[in-house]
C-alpha cells in the first residue's frame, strides 16, 4: 500500500519501521515540528524524523494539520492509506476522508478505556493489572473510531511507565502491520466501540509526581513506577526535592507504625526508608536528592541521616 505515516516520538518509530520491513511505500512521513532544546536553542529532529530521514522518506511538519495548505499537499501524494501513531494533532475530517482506506490510529490502551493522553503511564499508576494496544479506524472523536484490532498484555508487578512504553511500542508496531494486511486483503473486522465503558486520561504534568502520603502505601508504589522514568514521583526532606525512583510495601504491623502519621520515617535500614502512608508503609529502596545522582538508598543512607521521627513533605 501507498502509506503516509503520522507521529512524532519514539513510541511511534518501531510502527514506521515495521511498516517499512513488511514493504509497503511509505510515500511521506508527517511528524510535529522541531523543537529548540537546551541553552543554545538548537533544534532537534523528532525521533520519528530521524528515523524517516535514515529511510530516505520525505518528511513535512506543518504547524497545524488542518491549515488548507496541508490538506491540499497531503492530497498530492495520493495515500492508500494513513498510519496515525502519537502524532499530536487533530486530524481534521478532510484529512480523515482523504485515503481510499481511511486513517488508522495505534493507541496504547484497550479502547474504550483511557482514551486520550499518556493511558500507558495511567494504566501503571491505577495498578491496572493488564492493558493493551488497540488499532482503529479514525473518526472526528479523540480515539472514539471503530476498533480494527487489539492486544492485550500483561503488567508486572515491577512494571514501570518506561519499560510498558517499550513493551507496548513492539506490540503496536505488529499490531499495526496485521492491520493493514487484514484492510488490503478485505478481512478487516470494525466494531463500534462501547461508549458507556470509555474512559478519558489528563496529560501528565511534575507537579502529579508530588506524593501524598495519606494515600495508600500501594497507591504511592503505582504512582512512582508510572512516573519513571519522567516525571518521576518526589517528596521534600530538609527543604530539599528528594525523588524516589524504586520502593516496595510492607504492612504496618511489621514496623510497628500503625499510629504513625503519614509521611513519618518510622525506621532505616539496609533496605530503605520506612514512611508510614495512610495504608500500610513504603519502603524507599532508590532515591535521588536535588542536586545528586540517583542511588540505592542503602548508599544514600552511607552519607546522610535520616531520624526515625522526621516527616516527608509536600513542600
Amino acid at each position: 500500500m501507498r502509506v503516509i505515516f503520522m507521529g512524532t516520538p519514539d513510541f511511534s518509530v518501531g510502527t514506521l519501521e515495521e511498516i517499512i520491513k513488511a514493504g509497503h511505500e511509505v510515500v511521506l512521513v508527517v511528524s510535529q515540528p522541531d523543537k529548540a532544546v537546551g541553552r543554545s536553542k538548537a533544534l532537534k529532529y523528532t525521533p520519528v524524523k530521524e528515523c524517516a530521514i535514515a529511510h530516505g522518506i520525505e518528511v513535512y511538519q506543518p504547524e497545524r494539520v488542518r491549515d488548507s495548505a496541508c490538506i491540499e499537499y497531503l492530497k498530492s501524494f495520493h495515500a492508500d492509506i494513513m498510519i496515525v501513531v502519537a502524532f499530536g494533532q487533530i486530524i481534521p475530517k478532510a484529512v480523515l476522508d482523504m485515503p481510499k482506506y481511511g486513517c488508522v490510529n495505534v493507541h496504547a490502551s484497550l479502547l474504550p478505556k483511557y482514551r486520550g493522553a499518556a493511558p500507558i503511564q495511567w494504566a501503571v499508576i491505577n495498578g491496572d493489572p493488564y492493558t493493551g494496544v488497540s488499532t482503529q479506524r479514525m473518526d472526528e472523536g479523540v480515539d472514539t473510531g471503530d476498533i480494527i484490532l487489539e492486544e492485550k498484555v500483561e503488567i508486572r508487578p515491577d512494571e514501570t511507565g518506561g519499560s510498558l512504553f517499550d513493551r507496548l511500542a513492539e506490540v503496536g508496531a505488529e499490531l499495526c502491520v496485521k492491520t493493514i494486511e487484514a484492510i488490503e486483503n478485505g478481512t478487516a473486522v470494525y466494531t463500534p466501540q462501547d461508549n458507556s465503558k470509555a474512559t478519558h486520561t489528563a496529560k501528565i504534568h511534575k507537579e502529579l509526581g508530588s506524593i501524598d502520603w495519606t494515600k495508600s502505601a500501594k497507591e504511592i508504589e503505582c504512582l512512582i513506577r508510572g512516573l519513571n522514568p519522567w516525571p518521576s514521583a518526589f517528596t521534600f526532606w530538609n527543604g530539599k526535592t528528594l525523588k524516589v525512583w524504586e520502593s516496595f510495601v510492607v504492612k504496618s504491623e511489621e514496623t510497628g507504625a500503625e499510629k504513625s502519621e503519614p509521611g513519618t520515617v518510622v525506621k532505616t535500614d539496609k533496605k530503605g526508608i520506612y514512611v508510614a502512608c495512610g495504608e500500610d508503609v513504603l519502603v524507599l529502596s532508590q532515591v535521588q536528592l536535588e542536586g545528586k545522582k540517583r542511588m540505592t538508598t542503602d548508599a544514600f543512607l552511607n552519607g546522610y541521616t535520616v531520624e526515625e521521627g522526621t516527616y516527608f513533605t509536600r513542600g
